[in-house]
């Protein structure tokens, strides 16, 4: 091989690291095989879809650990239940459901609290699941729910987390 050819590998691993370095749900030693479980949050989570309003209670993932966990090893969730992840600031973010038996709707959401994407989840998977632009938040919900709602991209999400965050803007 090259030096040259040599010299471009090493800088596209670096490239391939730095892009990789936000992706959540990381496969560690730290992942005991134990299912998280975060305090609901008090304040409903609600989505204003074109067929009104919908409510869900939210589990808050906003530190890095609550985020690489996320709902690994989850069995249920009930169908009024999501995870809502928080990020420090708004920048690409991707998912994995490595430990994570649950088929989900990945709900990427905007620093404005839009929906900018809406992805599926497949349990045990290692694919990565992204939108094409950077966020701020992602809800995961149970497959199914956002369609079966009338949940669409466009629609905005309202809850005192994201509030804040769209009030400071």
């Amino acid at each position: 091989m090259t030096l040259f050819l040599r010299l471009a590998l090493a800088v596209a691993l670096l490239a391939f690291s730095a892009l990789a370095a936000p992706i959540h749900r990381p496969a560690t030693a730290q992942t005991s095989g134990r299912a998280q479980q975060l305090a609901v949050d008090p304040s409903a989570l609600v989505v204003e879809a074109a067929g009104g309003d919908r409510l869900f209670s939210v589990e808050i993932a906003a530190r890095p650990d609550e985020r690489s966990r996320g709902l690994m090893y989850r069995k249920t969730m009930p169908a009024d239940r999501g995870m809502l992840f928080v990020f420090e600031e708004t920048r690409p973010v991707g998912f994995w459901m490595q430990n994570t038996s649950l088929p989900l709707d990945l709900l990427f959401i905007s620093d404005h609290g839009r929906v900018r994407a809406i992805l599926p989840g497949r349990p045990f998977s290692t694919d990565l699941i992204a939108a094409d632009e950077p966020v701020r938040f992602v809800l995961e919900l149970n497959a199914g729910i956002a369609q079966k709602t009338g949940i669409k991209v466009g629609d905005r999400v309202r809850h005192p987390i994201i509030e804040s965050v769209t009030r400071g803007r």
